[in-house]
């Protein structure tokens, strides 16, 4: 009897959320404080200052979208058989059997978490692609090692031309 294999989840990282919370915190606490004690000399007038109103926007907007990231707790778990998209309120299976074909490769204009590598897969009965942002999960080099082992029984793209011949190249 063969051991079962386990699902393989990665987690969708956070740290994007968390930086720009804190940094767009550190701008409201500097700004507030720097406006308070050497310009206006008082505390109080910093308040009325529509740049803080701007910056305290920018602070609970980012709060808002790191809580709701949070809450949402987005994760990609890899079956025997599937791809699994799953957050807290919606789950979208994707049988390998779908896959028409599959890219494992580099988005040059895209830089995620210091990675450019990009997992690119298109369904049969679906016009676009599906794109995985490998810097966008926690345990990056098990996700691409993942990847590479189903790829490796699924078909390649088809290389496409540069572009399309025009009226002019007949």
């Amino acid at each position: 009897m063969m051991p079962m294999e386990q699902d393989k989840t990665f987690r969708y990282k956070l740290d994007f959320y968390y930086l720009q919370a804190l940094i767009y915190l550190v701008t409201l606490v500097l700004y507030g404080g720097i406006r308070g004690n050497f310009i206006e000399r008082e505390f109080l007038y910093v308040l009325n200052d529509p740049i803080m109103y701007v910056i305290v926007f920018f602070v609970l907007m980012s709060f808002v979208t790191l809580g709701l990231n949070f809450i949402r707790n987005r994760r990609l778990i890899i079956t025997h058989n599937a791809f699994v998209f799953k957050h807290r309120w919606q789950e979208r299976r994707v049988p390998f059997a779908e896959i028409e074909w599959m890219h494992i490769g580099r988005e040059p204009r895209v830089q995620t978490g210091g990675r450019f590598q990009v997992i690119v897969f298109k369904l049969k009965e679906r016009r676009r692609v599906f794109r995985i942002r490998v810097g966008r999960y926690e345990r990056e080099r098990d996700l691409v090692a993942e990847m590479t082992r189903i790829a490796g029984d699924l078909p390649k793209r088809k290389q496409t031309r540069w572009r399309k011949p025009g009226l002019t190249d007949r």
